[in-house]
């Protein structure tokens, strides 16, 4: 779960999964799963792979990554009973910090911006920690749907509000 810098001649293979909130796009590099997107339209989720790599390769290998995608798809729709999938890691130190303190809230539990924040080791705002959270590429790998405004509500999500609210409900928060 270390990151891993990103390289010219990196490449990363995905392929698609079907889950209960919608179409899972998994990407994989040779140190891990490196972005799961979700939404509707695959064409706009190979889009957006492209987008979030610009540098890297991107192929289509469905076959390959079969078990990767089944693994994926059983995290989506359990997301309570987690994962101990590799990751590739790529982002700031904030982001990183962020995104280690997301993987420590337990399923079924939620935490507000500000209190994430305070447990980070370095300084950080409620809203660095938002855009943390918005950078993640990492769908519920990387559990940022289980952050809430100040007020307990339910805020953005890089893949709709929606699909937030049915992780959280997945995991049987009140």
């Amino acid at each position: 779960m270390s990151a891993m810098p990103t390289a010219a001649a990196d490449t990363l293979r995905f392929g698609y999964g079907e889950t209960r909130i919608g179409t899972a796009l998994v990407a994989r590099s040779d140190h891990g799963v490196a972005a799961i997107f979700l939404g509707d339209d695959r064409a706009r989720l190979r889009r957006e792979l492209v987008e979030a790599f610009p540098t890297a390769c991107v192929a289509e290998d469905q076959a390959a990554l079969g078990g990767t995608v089944a693994e994926v798809v059983a995290l989506v729709d359990a997301p309570q009973l987690g994962s101990n999938l590799p990751l590739d890691l790529r982002g700031s130190a904030l982001e990183l910090a962020v995104w280690e303190a997301l993987r420590a809230i337990p399923s079924g539990e939620t935490r507000t911006y500000g209190a994430l924040a305070k447990t980070l080791p370095m300084a950080a705002t409620a809203q660095e920690v938002g855009a943390a959270c918005a950078a993640n590429v990492l769908a519920v790998a990387i559990p940022c749907h289980r952050v809430v405004k100040a007020d307990g509500s339910i805020s953005g999500y890089r893949w709709g509000v929606q699909r937030k609210r049915r992780l959280i409900n997945m995991e049987g928060v009140a």
